[in-house]
């Protein structure tokens, strides 16, 4: 890893930092870059989340979903948190801390914006910081690979879906037409661009590949800085002026993090999985795709929204975040093995 990546954390504060304080000092300017947008996608953002999306996407090979079978215990873990407990869990957390015990300090005309945010925040498995996460925690990478490339392929086929029907469940309304343009926009395209490009690459040979991805990578590290600045940028007056609700719409996005993370920690213990796959198991399963929450809650309900602020706080809270769940696996990595090794015994027995 290098020194860059090592410390991450550090220029994403940098950028939350400088993105607040332009945003306060040069509200002109991007009141500007918000304004360039068509369909109600911001093209200035648009570009910078392909910039950081499509490098991460080339290194998914969807000829590893073979492999999934080499880890189904962790890869069935992991589905069931991302796609049966995360989204409906950050749903409920939601309705109870933003709908119900905040809503008196909150703006009342905001709120189920707030809450339609935090649905999109967690309506999606991360895709492009997992590879990081994984690599910090000695993960499983061919398990890695294979979760990501599954979990894009489900992704196409049930985010929009799910959104809808979690949206209609918090009384929001749903404008289907543009939610699908972000489907479109931030997953199906970005995927297939990446694939044929990723094709191309290879027939030049493993080499020529990993020496486009090593020029690519500090290119999407770039991107994820730079649309950081623009996002807290537009953000600015809104974070200077609502510490306090900043600080509510972390509550849930924390709970749901450690909530979703342990669970899955938990069963892939009680399961017998090897740690170097739950560990990862773990990090998936809580961690957000905040690329595309952000651009979805700024293509359905504008900038200036309280899904957009929403999603927003996510990104300030996702990377501290991670790192602690990375800290805390690697610390347990003993009691985890203990348990997890009986119950592999357990399970081999009854077979």
């Amino acid at each position: 890893m290098s020194i860059f990546e090592r410390y991450l954390t550090l220029w994403v504060a940098l950028c939350i930092v400088a993105g607040v304080v332009l945003g306060h000092v040069m509200p002109g300017f991007f009141g500007t870059v918000a304004a360039a947008e068509v369909a109600k996608v911001n093209l200035p953002v648009a570009v910078l989340i392909w910039l950081m999306i499509v490098p991460m996407l080339l290194k998914i090979d969807f000829g590893s979903l073979g492999q999934v079978r080499e880890h189904w215990r962790g890869v069935g873990v992991t589905l069931f948190i991302n796609w049966a407990v995360k989204p409906f869990s950050m749903a409920l957390l939601g309705s109870f801390f933003i709908g119900h015990l905040f809503a008196p300090l909150l703006p009342a005309g905001q709120i189920s914006s707030y809450i339609a945010g935090l649905i999109l925040l967690a309506a999606a498995p991360c895709t492009a910081m997992v590879f990081v996460w994984s690599n910090l925690c000695e993960g499983e990478p061919h398990y890695t690979l294979s979760q990501v490339a599954l979990n894009d392929v489900i992704m196409v086929f049930l985010f929009a879906p799910l959104v809808g029907l979690l949206l209609g469940v918090a009384s929001i309304s749903v404008p289907w037409g543009t939610l699908l343009l972000s489907v479109l926009l931030y997953i199906v395209v970005p995927v297939i661009v990446a694939q044929l490009w990723r094709k191309v690459l290879l027939r030049s040979g493993a080499t020529g590949f990993d020496r486009v991805m090593r020029a690519l990578q500090p290119l999407s590290l770039a991107a994820l800085l730079a649309t950081l600045v623009l996002l807290f940028g537009f953000q600015g007056e809104q974070i200077v002026r609502q510490p306090l609700v900043i600080a509510m719409l972390a509550v849930p996005i924390l709970v749901q993090v450690y909530l979703n993370a342990g669970l899955a920690y938990w069963l892939s213990r009680r399961f017998g999985v090897a740690w170097c796959v739950a560990a990862p198991a773990a990090l998936i399963g809580a961690s957000n795709f905040f690329e595309l929450a952000v651009a979805a809650a700024i293509s359905l309900f504008g900038l200036d929204s309280g899904a957009a602020l929403a999603t927003v706080v996510g990104v300030l809270v996702e990377v501290p975040v991670m790192l602690s769940v990375v800290r805390i696996v690697k610390a347990t990595r003993g009691w985890y093995e203990a348990g997890a090794s009986r119950a592999s015994t357990a399970l081999e027995a009854r077979q």
